[in-house]
């Protein structure tokens, strides 16, 4: 939330001079033109309180409704797309682009480089799937901060936790239903004079620019904007997050919140937590070949794949429901 949208929200719940003391709560929020049901949210509670307030209450399954599916099925695609080369390595990809394993291995890596809404279908030698993973990383860097800043915007402190949790299983069943979907899809084998491989790179890449032009509509800016929420939920919506804040530092810039943040040392107990995860979890990128070796069919391949993120899935589905406990 930016200085000024917290700074409008602080000084919209700014509680009334205690000098005032004939006055009673109820003629405080009146005056301030403050609505009944974002006063009952502000009287110091904190994001550890349990909210029993009705409106806030439906204002946040509203929002469980229509930004999580969005951002989830925005994530899913996101990890379709990134894990569509390992499954076309099936498919004959390196075959029919003349690459080697090495140079397969390149062309996985090098989206961490730049971190293409699809894959290009037209890629025909190693240096244009170089350039297509390179783009795909690119264009796909943004999504992960920008849906967690979403979150952050109409979640409090408390809530926050389970959605990213639910939000993160998004990568893992895109994971795991990138070798069902391969499955049918390789079937269209020479359609149209195509390999099957690229009509997976074709039929998710239309997929997800669809969902992304649908998405610019449905999600937010910031609440006091969401044209889905009446002026009673916007308004709502933005001081109850605004309520949560632990801090407020006026006229501070960008880079001055960045460097207060690296100064701070459990940032870089996450940062290397994370370093490790990525590391660890990089062998899906390989694991439809390793699952090859075993000598099964291409398709019990393709499906062999799919278990063991199911039940990682699951497995996070339950602690993302007690996260926020």
């Amino acid at each position: 939330m930016s200085s000024s949208m917290a700074s409008e929200a602080q000084n919209h719940f700014e509680i009334a001079d205690k000098s005032k003391k004939g006055d009673t709560a109820e003629c405080h929020h009146v005056e301030r033109g403050e609505l009944p049901e974002t006063a009952a949210i502000n009287e110091g509670q904190t994001s550890a309180r349990k909210k029993t307030n009705p409106a806030e209450i439906k204002l946040v399954k509203r929002l469980d409704r229509i930004i999580i599916p969005v951002l989830w099925i925005m994530y899913w695609f996101n990890y379709l797309d990134r894990n569509a080369i390992t499954v076309a390595r099936l498919n004959n990809m390196e075959k029919d682009l003349n690459i080697t394993s090495t140079e397969y291995q390149t062309c996985v890596s090098i989206l961490f480089v730049g971190y293409i809404l699809g894959q290009i279908p037209s890629t025909q030698d190693f240096k244009g799937l170089l350039l297509t993973r390179f783009f795909l990383g690119v264009l796909e860097a943004p999504f992960y901060p920008g849906a967690l800043y979403i979150l952050a915007m109409f979640y409090t402190r408390q809530e926050i936790a389970t959605r990213i949790s639910i939000l993160f299983t998004a990568n893992i069943c895109g994971t795991a239903f990138a070798g069902l979907i391969a499955v049918g899809v390789f079937e269209m084998e020479q359609v149209a004079g195509l390999a099957g491989w690229r009509w997976l790179f074709i039929i998710q890449g239309i997929l997800t620019f669809v969902i992304s032009i649908a998405s610019a509509f449905i999600l937010p800016n910031e609440p006091l904007n969401t044209h889905w929420l009446s002026e009673s939920e916007k308004t709502l919506a933005q001081s109850r997050v605004a309520v949560d804040t632990v801090e407020l530092q006026e006229n501070t810039s960008t880079w001055a919140g960045l460097v207060e943040a690296a100064r701070d040392p459990r940032l870089w107990v996450l940062v290397l937590a994370q370093h490790f995860h990525m590391a660890a979890s990089n062998f899906k990128n390989f694991f439809p070949t390793i699952v090859d070796t075993l000598g099964f069919s291409r398709n019990a391949t393709l499906v062999l794949t799919c278990p063991p993120y199911l039940i990682s899935g699951a497995i996070s589905i339950a602690w993302a429901a007690s996260s926020g406990k």
